[in-house]
Order: C-alpha cells, then sequence, then structure tokens
C-alpha cells in the first residue's frame, strides 16, 4: 500500500486518483468513478468529489490501494 501525503483537511476524489498517478487524467477518474471501480475504505464509491480525509483509504478494484495520511 502507497501513502499519499496531503497538506490540506480533504481533497476529492477524482483529484486524488490523479494526484496518486492512479490515474491519467480526469476524464480517466471519472469514467472509473461512474462505472463503480473505485474503492474508499472498502466500499465502492461513485461520487466524483467525495471528500477524502487522512487516514481513508481509496483503490482502483484489482490494483493496489493508496492510503492518504
Amino acid at each position: 500500500m502507497n501513502e499519499i501525503k496531503i497538506n490540506t483537511e480533504f481533497i476529492k476524489l477524482d483529484a486524488l486518483l490523479k494526484f496518486a498517478s492512479l490515474v491519467g487524467s480526469g476524464g480517466e477518474a471519472k469514467v472509473l468513478i461512474q462505472d463503480g471501480k473505485v474503492l474508499v475504505n472498502g466500499e465502492v464509491c461513485t461520487m466524483r468529489g467525495k471528500k477524502i480525509r487522512s487516514g481513508d483509504t481509496v483503490a482502483i478494484i484489482g490494483e493496489d490501494e493508496v492510503k492518504v495520511i
């Protein structure tokens, strides 16, 4: 599991996917999230603007998980 440090209270899910280099573009993030292929804390999340905070984990199904610190 990789760790990603943020310096703000939260980061939106689509922005985190780009920031963590899990996707190459915002468009790719949008499609993966809408298709239900992104997990937040082990549960499918289809909200692009979901606020991700320190302690949360995010993963694309079938790929490595990222922990926000």
